[in-house]
């Protein structure tokens, strides 16, 4: 499982047997989302709109609030060019979220 360190914005593995607390976040997707793809460089965040994607900083600043320091967001943890990959998060999705210690969620209206 991956998640996104709320202190740094990038994504840390964890084997199943090792995963800290972590929050969760439940959000519509939106037309300009950060992918897997654009995290892996933090920068990339920054030069597509020149701030960080607001309901993932304000995620990743509630749960250091909450004394939590990553959060699983499934546009950004899941690489969803891998097939595997993508079926493997979609069957685990339920567990993602019993596990989490609290969900945010974001509704962009």
């Amino acid at each position: 499982m991956r998640l996104l360190s709320a202190a740094t914005y990038k994504l840390v593995g964890f084997k199943d047997d090792s995963i800290p607390q972590y929050a969760i976040l439940s959000h519509t997707w939106g037309k300009q989302e950060a992918s897997f793809h654009d995290v892996q460089v933090v920068s990339h965040w920054l030069t597509r709109s020149g701030v960080l994607p607001y309901k993932i900083e304000q995620a990743c600043r509630q749960a250091m609030q909450d004394g939590l320091r990553y959060v699983w967001i499934d546009t950004c943890c899941i690489d969803k060019s891998s097939s595997a990959e993508l079926q493997e998060a979609i069957n685990s999705m339920y567990r993602f979220y019993e596990e989490a210690e609290i969900c945010y969620v974001y509704l962009e209206d």
